[in-house]
């Protein structure tokens, strides 16, 4: 009687195997049914299981599909070995993969790291446009090699122009790229030249008595000296040449106790006026002002702090009245005139500021403040027609 229950609902529910599909334990209409994520090309439909592993369908093996299993869910893909960087197995990780843009990009790094530029021994390297057009065509310098590097667009004609120059002085021309002459200046603003050179020396005060060509033919007026005492930043020294040069200052000189040289730094600062510029030094400023001094000339100092002078006047730089050789004496950034220096002065100037000042800026730049004052002495040669 069981047996043909069971026979009867079996013919009931009329599904054959060809048109059932089986799902874990259910059976669902060949309607809803999806076809598989991956077809077996050439096999039989799916059917049920065929074998007593508790309902679920044995891997089978798809082709063009090594590595991957068929499981209730579809395919699972198999995790991928990396060897090294603490992977496991035996691929190269991503960053190390041919192809590889962050990769590719270290090598080329490590492929355009400069070889170091041989330099003749004895010279320096100016950097800069102006200096090296300047050093080339003043030629008071010995000179090795120009660098220049390969540059187009309004670039290019000055590259030219300073290449021609190299070549009418007989001075070979290097091309090298940018991160060679970043090197070879150490990281300066180099505009694309370099120029290997002899570095240029202080001349001595014998050499500063003696007139500069021409001046025997121009109307005799008063001079103005600039004396520096213990400059020692090279960008204040270049700058204070520059100043110089421009408001037509006669003569620079500079103490050689805790003075800074005349280095590729200060020609660049002083965009390359140190090239055409001749710069004096002394080794006992002491000496050379009472000799100024006694010849007729005057000496005058400048102080930020008027009540810290004694035996000495101060005036605005606004009330001097230039009648006579002049002397200006610049003391250094930090602590300005020397006391010694100080009293060796006729007169101490001051620059007038234009507010109340908060305590703790109450100066200027020593290289601005020159500006100052030499424009203040020197627009009167200006205007008694000099």
């Amino acid at each position: 009687m069981e047996q043909a229950l069971r026979a009867g609902a079996r013919g009931a529910v009329g599904l054959s195997p060809a048109t059932r599909c089986w799902r874990g334990p259910r059976f669902r209409s060949t309607r809803e049914a999806q076809p598989p994520p991956f077809a077996a090309a050439g096999g039989d439909e799916e059917g049920p299981p065929r074998g007593g592993d508790g309902g679920r369908l044995p891997p089978r093996a798809l082709p063009g599909l090594s590595g991957l299993s068929v499981s209730r869910g579809g395919p699972a893909p198999q995790s991928r070995p990396f060897p090294r960087h603490g992977h496991p197995g035996g691929a190269a990780p991503p960053s190390s993969r041919p192809g590889n843009p962050r990769a590719s990009g270290v090598s080329k790094r490590l492929e355009r790291k400069p070889a170091p530029v041989a330099r003749s021994k004895g010279s320096e390297l100016l950097f800069g446009v102006a200096p090296c057009a300047l050093a080339l065509a003043r030629a008071r310098r010995g000179l090795f090699r120009l660098f220049l590097q390969p540059s187009s667009g309004a670039r290019r004609p000055v590259t030219g122009e300073l290449a021609l120059q190299a070549a009418a002085r007989g001075v070979p021309v290097q091309r090298a790229r940018r991160r060679e002459l970043d090197a070879l200046c150490r990281g300066h603003v180099h505009q694309g030249v370099c120029l290997e050179a002899t570095p240029l020396r202080f001349r001595s005060l014998e050499e500063a008595e003696k007139p500069d060509v021409g001046d025997e033919e121009r109307p005799k007026a008063p001079l103005v000296w600039l004396v520096l005492e213990q400059i020692q930043d090279p960008m204040n020294l270049g700058a204070l040449l520059r100043s110089a040069y421009f408001l037509g200052v006669d003569r620079v000189v500079t103490s050689q106790r805790n003075s800074c040289p005349l280095t590729p730094t200060v020609s660049k600062a002083s965009s390359g006026v140190m090239e055409v510029f001749d710069v004096y030094s002394t080794d006992d400023l002491c000496s050379f002002l009472k000799a100024k001094s006694a010849e007729g000339w005057e000496v005058i100092g400048t102080v930020s702090k008027p009540e810290d002078v004694e035996n000495v006047p101060v005036i605005s730089c606004l009330e001097f009245r230039w009648n006579k050789p002049v002397i200006l004496v610049i003391g250094s950034e930090g602590d300005g005139l020397s006391l010694e220096t100080q009293l060796l002065c006729h007169r101490l100037l001051t620059i007038p500021p234009g507010r109340a000042l908060h305590p703790g800026i109450e100066s200027l730049n020593v290289s601005v403040a020159t500006g100052i004052l030499l424009h203040s002495i020197c627009s009167q040669k200006l205007r008694h027609g000099d």
